[in-house]
């Protein structure tokens, strides 16, 4: 039996109580099974400037077989808080980065702060949404020497590290969260938590694990 059959069997043929208690031990808690492939973001999205697209990024990235290779989102929360998640493709390890609000400038910020703490080998590209929070993508760029690409418009499983990872996230801030009172101590032991979750894509090893590997390859 597949898992996509069990999902099935609960959105579809669950009604009433018993579907609101099966949901409740769901990690997402969605009242309803969405596409992989589905987006909520508006056609607001796409309208960056001087954009690279996700398709000039190298093979290197693309087939994960390199470290180095992130991708990046804003978790959303209630009243308009926001948490910066960032996923390495190559082993799944996962950082989170308190902001204030969503402008570009605060999360160009926050995502050179974060790069600063990594070797440079270790941090090639940055691949993200149509969000105008990264408008500013080129002072990234300018101030990391990181190149930053772009997923195609509503296609968000072109990030699908950092779709997956979002997901998990839910278990810790469930939708309608406010995100505010988090301090980045208690985003950084959430971080932790993932880290150390063996991956079944990773054969049972965990995104710390591997990516201590790649810290010490490059030593």
């Amino acid at each position: 039996m597949s898992h996509e059959t069990i999902y099935r069997s609960l959105y579809l043929q669950a009604r009433g109580v018993l579907k609101k208690q099966l949901i409740e031990h769901l990690r997402c808690q969605r009242v309803i099974r969405r596409s992989r492939h589905a987006t909520q973001k508006g056609p607001h999205r796409g309208q960056i400037s001087n954009a690279i697209s996700i398709s000039q990024r190298p093979a290197s990235a693309d087939d994960r077989a390199v470290p180095g290779h992130w991708e990046g989102d804003l978790l959303c929360g209630s009243k308009n808080s926001f948490i910066v998640t960032l996923v390495e493709r190559h082993s799944r390890y996962v950082m989170l980065a308190k902001v204030p609000n969503k402008e570009t400038e605060t999360v160009v910020n926050a995502l050179i702060k974060q790069a600063r703490k990594l070797p440079d080998e270790l941090y090639k590209s940055l691949t993200w949404d149509r969000g105008k929070e990264l408008a500013d993508h080129r002072r990234f760029t300018m101030e990391t020497d990181i190149a930053v690409y772009f997923c195609d418009p509503q296609s968000p499983w072109q990030r699908g590290s950092n779709e997956n990872t979002n997901r998990l996230l839910r278990q810790y801030f469930p939708r309608k969260t406010d995100l505010a009172p988090y301090s980045q101590a208690h985003l950084n032991k959430i971080a932790r938590r993932l880290n150390e979750r063996p991956r079944k894509t990773l054969d049972f090893h965990t995104p710390a694990e591997r990516f201590s590997e790649c810290v010490a390859s490059i030593r």
